[in-house]
């Protein structure tokens, strides 16, 4: 598979070519970035001198058509919507990591990030969370890749909602994420003297990747789904863990929800059930996750309330970006979802 990746100087991009340059199956054709045209990869990444001397360029639909099968569109917001038309052309698969084609709903888009150029083609993404839509997936032309917030609260929350059980009108979910889901490009909010040592609300309401879990979570119900999210900054690099709040309209024991989560991805590689009586990673943490395409799930029952308690864990720049984009070209190709994808992590981080 020869791939390509417009956008390759970010964090998120980062990821993407060092994944593509050890993937067995691919070869790495393609960089682009506009600021750093004509410069070396490892100028930008350095992680990645001696691997490669794989040089930025400038994008070309052309170049893009004749060097690659797959690209990876990882460009702004907005930015994907005026050159995904120009690529679905040339017969190029495209994995776009942008919120472009997320949404299937053009008022609910236009509600959260503004007029849609291309309306047409909204129906034609298919959503990449791969454990959802794998058969879709496997057939697409253009996927579109989930926001890593969204990503963690959708694979955590789906199981239990797909059961009937729990007050669809009331779903909470809150999220912890590391500085690196805010970008390469700095800021007075992500200035290490800011952004050490806090626990930050910055979106505690409206967030736009609410749009998605609803999305997807009505999916996954079959009836209409109400999120309330709020995302807070904390003093991590990578990886998000989001609580999710379900509350029980009918009684479930500790044994059935094993069996709900264990059966909802009894064929998922990359989605653990963690919930163990001992040690101190009982529940999921990103900190045992750091550079993997694992999502770990666990959960408490709070009979009090009633509801369920899901915890859900993920580096925010593989599961939740880079390695989910991975998982769907492999799929897409038609080999093991997991090739390119099975590194353990690293603890301690």
């Amino acid at each position: 598979m020869r791939a390509g990746v417009v956008g390759a100087s970010g964090y998120t991009g980062g990821d993407l070519v060092r994944l593509l340059l050890f993937h067995p199956k691919a070869e790495l054709t393609c960089i682009t970035s506009r600021q750093f045209s004509g410069k070396y990869l490892s100028s930008v990444h350095p992680n990645l001198r001696s691997v490669t001397q794989i040089k930025f360029d400038d994008y070309n639909v052309s170049t893009i058509s004749d060097k690659c099968d797959y690209v990876f569109l990882n460009v702004p917001h907005r930015a994907s919507m005026s050159i995904v038309p120009e690529l679905l052309e040339t017969g190029v698969k495209i994995i776009d990591l942008s919120a472009d084609f997320r949404i299937k709903n053009q008022e609910v888009y236009e509600y959260y990030y503004g007029k849609h150029e291309h309306p047409e083609l909204l129906g034609k993404s298919v959503y990449g969370i791969s454990e959802l839509h794998k058969e879709e997936i496997k057939n697409a032309n253009l996927v579109s890749c989930p926001g890593c917030l969204a990503s963690s609260a959708i694979i955590g929350a789906a199981p239990i909602i797909s059961t009937g059980a729990i007050d669809l009108s009331r779903i909470v979910i809150d999220s912890k994420v590391g500085s690196s889901a805010s970008g390469r490009e700095f800021s007075l909010s992500t200035h290490h003297p800011e952004r050490a040592n806090v626990v930050r609300p910055y979106k505690a309401t409206n967030h736009r990747h609410t749009a998605e879990m609803e999305q997807e979570l009505s999916a996954v119900a079959g009836k209409e789904v109400k999120v309330a999210f709020s995302a807070h900054a904390v003093d991590m690099v990578r990886g998000i863990l989001s609580t999710i709040h379900l509350f029980l309209e009918k009684e479930l024991s500790e044994k059935e929800i094993w069996g709900i989560f264990r059966e909802f991805y009894s064929d998922e590689p990359f989605i653990r059930i963690i919930k163990q009586k001992t040690g101190i990673y009982r529940l999921p943490d990103p900190k045992v996750i750091v550079g993997t395409n694992y999502c770990d799930i666990g959960f408490e029952i709070d009979e009090h309330t009633p509801r369920i308690v899901v915890l859900s864990a993920l580096d925010n720049l593989i599961k939740g970006a880079s390695g989910q984009a991975i998982q769907c070209m492999n799929i897409m190709e038609g080999i093991d979802e997991t090739t390119g994808l099975t590194f353990p992590g690293l603890h301690p981080y």
